[in-house]
């Protein structure tokens, strides 16, 4: 369980966990047991927290009700409940997320997916809280215009992990590459141009502030990075039932595409370049899933 694998490093940046969930006592202690988990489990068996947080799923209650059979609650059942029918369903389940609390226990952020079976991992969210973790598994690269580290943020994912591809840039001296926006201008944007995989789908490319570069002989202004910045490419594993079918005979997805970008000094622009990047991950499938094979 990630959350176990980075609680070292988490409570040296002064965060703490827990986890809180609908099921009784028994069945996190067992959890606990069998995972080595050694942060608190919070039972929760009446979802009165769980309704507290605004975050009660209502939408297995009414897969189970008088209208259960509409075709509406039916779809809803199988994004927010349960993709593998009714006979999956437990009443009193919250959507699944994160929430981040400050020290004078105010939430500060949260982080919550549409289709239940879809999971931010611990690295991504402080990826995207800007929270620095050491890089795992890093690609290094150096070219005449900049200098780059790509690496995923997570080693291993499974069915629905919401995970991010994280490339460190470093522009050259007095370089400069495009930021979004400058397509406009006929300028190519740093980004991943990654292979659309079976069994994933690859998410917008999340950029940071950029600044604006007049290049004064053209009377020209356009969106740069000129000082190191992170991207962050998301991409988010599919979690229905036929993902998971694919996913349950493979130990390992590998990602592919380029690293892509343009970069300007003062006084040249140089040609776009396609750097070509290759990621992979290993896939573990869910307890649930060990439980049964």
């Amino acid at each position: 369980m990630e959350l176990q694998d980075q609680l070292e490093t988490l409570q040296a940046q002064g965060i703490g966990i827990a986890a809180i969930s609908y099921d009784s006592v028994e069945v996190l202690s067992d959890f606990a047991t069998r995972r080595g988990i050694t942060f608190p489990l919070l039972a929760d068996d009446d979802s009165s927290v769980i309704e507290d947080y605004g975050i009660l799923n209502t939408v297995a209650a009414e897969g189970v009700g008088d209208n259960a059979d509409d075709p509406d609650v039916q779809a809803d059942v199988a994004k927010y409940v349960s993709v593998f029918g009714a006979r999956q369903m437990i009443v009193g389940t919250p959507y699944p997320g994160t929430f981040m609390i400050g020290s004078d226990s105010k939430v500060t952020s949260r982080f919550f997916e549409e289709f239940y079976r879809e999971r931010n991992t611990t690295t991504n969210v402080m990826l995207k809280l800007g929270v620095g973790l050491s890089p795992i598994a890093a690609v290094h690269g150096e070219t005449a215009h900049l200098k780059f580290t790509a690496y995923p943020s997570n080693t291993t994912v499974t069915v629905g992990t919401r995970f991010s591809l994280a490339l460190d840039v470093e522009p050259g001296p007095n370089m400069h590459v495009y930021a979004p926006g400058a397509e406009e201008k006929g300028y190519r944007v740093i980004g991943f141009n990654l292979d659309q995989p079976e069994i994933a789908r690859i998410e917008p490319v999340a950029y940071p502030d950029s600044e604006i570069y007049y290049f004064e002989p053209l009377d020209e202004r356009v969106p740069v990075y000129q000082r190191p910045f992170t991207i962050l490419q998301e991409v988010v594993m599919d979690a229905d039932a036929q993902a998971e079918e694919i996913m349950s005979n493979l130990d390992a997805l590998t990602l592919t595409g380029t690293l892509d970008y343009q970069a300007c000094d003062d006084a040249i622009c140089f040609l776009p370049q396609s750097i070509p990047v290759s990621f992979t991950v290993d896939l573990d499938m869910p307890d649930r899933q060990r439980a049964n094979r």
